[in-house]
């Protein structure tokens, strides 16, 4: 489906064609008919689908349409961290360049004078307000903002704000909001939790759901079957011949990140880290340097899995198995973008193995198993079914040969370690594929 099929003002259009927008995603054909029509809606859609500009462009076309207050708050949207506001927050400038409206991102982490420039915002009125629930919840508690002309609500990744405690927030600011408004909430998962919140403050809503998607075939999947403890070895082994290059490396906790990050750079890589304990300007200068090559692995939590547009990533490594299969997927969503190609690998102690066994489960085939070199001492056999004692340790085995790969089918061995070694896990480089086009019109890498 085309973007010029909808309704949309010139204006918008005119936005998207100088952007080099045409084809919808799934979840853009599905949600926008319906936000166009003002009704509730509650949308589970992974990231990378294209969601943003399912709620920004209809949403945009209907201030214009539409008589609205030019003195007031007319929409907000709530986003879980600060680098999605900031996110959403570039797209709606670049769909709303030759539109005539307003807005401002409201979100922790930065100077005194971020403070003004936002409460400037919204004590005059912003069309559109872009926050975090903290951020805005302390303007709320020091000035006197007016809601009266809200009549749009937006929650982004509200699974996400759910988890990391933002609920009694949102339903303060939903109290202070017309009960005559349209709200859409987009989630990547649909627990019990987000029903119940759904229940509360959507009206009469549109169901709409995305399946999660397959992580792409450009994207080499592979995994070690490990102890814990040989992990950090296992980064060291991956880049001893050759340097690596636009690596991201997961971990499940801002603990584990500034552990793993300390010992890499004792290992001379030169390793940056993100995690929720940076203010805005140290997150945004590990950023830079990342970009910019300055830094070559990017050790992170899941902050940086979701809303974050990074290209050019060769590898993803999951130093922890995630706990959701979506959550895997935003990992490896990381790499292989634009039509490039890219590697995946994921580190799995005893403990990890039945998630990982979901993950492939999900996936629908069985992921290849790196032998873990002989020097690094036994590795434990790949029993995802089998109950292990969270006290198992590489140090408390008795020493025998690993099974580690025994188990695996052999035809594909020599392919996929030529693959990995000649592409840069001893230098992971980059590699394209060809006859791809990286044209934003079919990939539509920037809209998350």
């Amino acid at each position: 489906m085309q973007f010029t099929d909808f309704s949309f003002c010139d204006s918008l259009l005119k936005g998207l064609e100088s952007m080099n927008f045409t084809e919808t995603t799934p979840v853009q054909e599905q949600a926008i008919p319906i936000i166009l029509e003002k009704r509730d809606a509650i949308v589970c859609a992974q990231t990378g689908t294209g969601k943003t500009a399912a709620y920004l462009l209809p949403l945009l076309n209907n201030l214009h349409t539409e008589s609205h207050d030019e003195n007031k708050i007319n929409a907000i949207i709530m986003a879980p961290t600060r680098e999605l506001a900031q996110q959403i927050d570039q797209q709606l400038e670049g769909f709303g360049y030759f539109t005539p409206f307003s807005s401002i991102a409201v979100y922790g982490g930065n100077d005194g004078s971020a403070w003004e420039i936002q409460k400037k915002g919204l004590l005059s009125g912003a069309d559109i307000v872009i926050a975090t629930p903290g951020r805005l919840l302390s303007h709320i508690n020091l000035y006197d903002i007016d809601f009266s002309g809200v009549k749009y609500f937006v929650l982004d990744e509200a699974d996400r704000m759910l988890d990391m405690g933002f609920y009694d927030d949102i339903m303060k600011i939903e109290k202070l909001l017309p009960k005559d408004r349209q709200t859409v909430m987009f989630s990547a998962t649909m627990p019990p939790k987000i029903r119940q919140l759904a229940k509360t403050i959507l009206r009469n809503p549109v169901e709409i759901s995305i399946a999660v998607a397959r992580p792409p075939e450009t994207i080499l999947q592979s995994a070690y079957i490990c102890y814990e403890a040989q992990k950090v070895e296992l980064v060291n082994h991956l880049f001893k011949d050759k340097k690596p290059h636009k690596v991201i490396l997961f971990a499940g906790s801002k603990a584990k990140v500034k552990e793993i990050a300390r010992m890499l750079r004792k290992k001379g890589l030169l390793a940056g880290e993100m995690h929720s304990d940076l203010d805005q300007s140290q997150r945004d200068q590990v950023m830079h340097e990342f970009r910019n090559e300055r830094i070559d692995i990017l050790v992170a939590t899941d902050i940086v899995a979701r809303g974050i547009d990074i290209d050019d990533i060769s590898l993803v490594i999951n130093f922890d198995v995630p706990h959701d299969v979506e959550d895997y997927v935003h990992r490896i969503g990381r790499t292989a973008r634009a039509g490039d190609s890219g590697m995946a690998i994921t580190f799995v102690s005893p403990q990890e193995q039945y998630r990982f066994s979901r993950i492939e489960n999900f996936l629908q085939k069985d992921i290849y198993k790196i032998p873990v070199p002989a020097e690094f001492g036994s590795a434990p056999e790949y029993q995802p079914k089998k109950e292990r004692k969270s006290t198992t340790s590489s140090r408390s085995q008795k020493r025998k040969k690993s099974n580690n790969g025994s188990r695996q089918k052999r035809t594909s061995v020599s392919n996929v370690e030529a693959k990995i070694k000649g592409n840069g896990v001893s230098g992971v480089e980059r590699r394209k594929t060809s006859g791809k086009s990286k044209s934003r019109s079919n990939n539509q890498t920037g809209l998350e």
